[in-house]
């Protein structure tokens, strides 16, 4: 049986991915900020909700995005637990050390966010797709989106979590995108 190199497909992954979650994170963000505090208009908070899903691909996509975008943010998680399972670096300690460096922070912020981040990905996909292709009622399946929005620490309890996920997430995408290399200036032979 052919072992599975969950690092190269964890690198394969996360750059495919990468432009739906970094909007999800700002846009899921931005509306709850919005939402609790702003109080931004209904049109606004509608044009940031349809971004957040994926409404700019038509309606009928809306569920398939979700269902991609979650499942992709699912085995990058999947991944990276095993892969931190399997070498454990102290990065608290290059952090402490000041080796700040993109490596030491997605790895010393992935293990705190994944817990959060899997269940805002479950409860997510599960609360579109129970609406779009099981037409389950909204208050069936409020209680998903409860769970995805932390509706249940209270409102100003639930923009502290929003931002610290949000904020979070964008920052393990940002420092996971650096060490691919992706960004690196190229030296030509000419």
């Amino acid at each position: 049986m052919a072992k599975i190199n969950f690092r190269k497909l964890h690198r394969t992954i996360a750059p495919i991915i990468f432009l739906p979650l970094i909007l999800s994170a700002l846009t899921g963000t931005i509306f709850v900020v919005g939402e609790t505090f702003l109080e931004e208009s209904e049109e606004f908070e509608d044009i940031i909700l349809g971004i957040h899903q994926g409404e700019f691909l038509g309606k009928p996509l809306v569920p398939v995005y979700i269902l991609l975008v979650g499942l992709g943010l699912i085995g990058i998680i999947v991944t990276g637990i095993i892969m931190f399972n399997q070498k454990r670096n102290n990065r608290l300690g290059n952090l402490i050390h000041g080796k700040i460096n993109p490596r030491s922070i997605h790895g010393f912020l992935a293990p705190i966010l994944f817990a959060p981040l899997l269940v805002s990905a479950i409860t997510g996909i599960g609360y579109r797709i129970g609406r779009a292709w099981f037409n389950l009622p909204k208050e069936k399946v409020e209680i998903l989106m409860d769970i995805h929005q932390g509706s249940y620490f209270g409102s100003f309890l639930q923009m502290i979590y929003i931002l610290l996920i949000g904020l979070g997430l964008i920052a393990i995408l940002i420092s996971g995108i650096q060490m691919t290399g992706i960004f690196r200036k190229r030296i030509s032979n000419v």
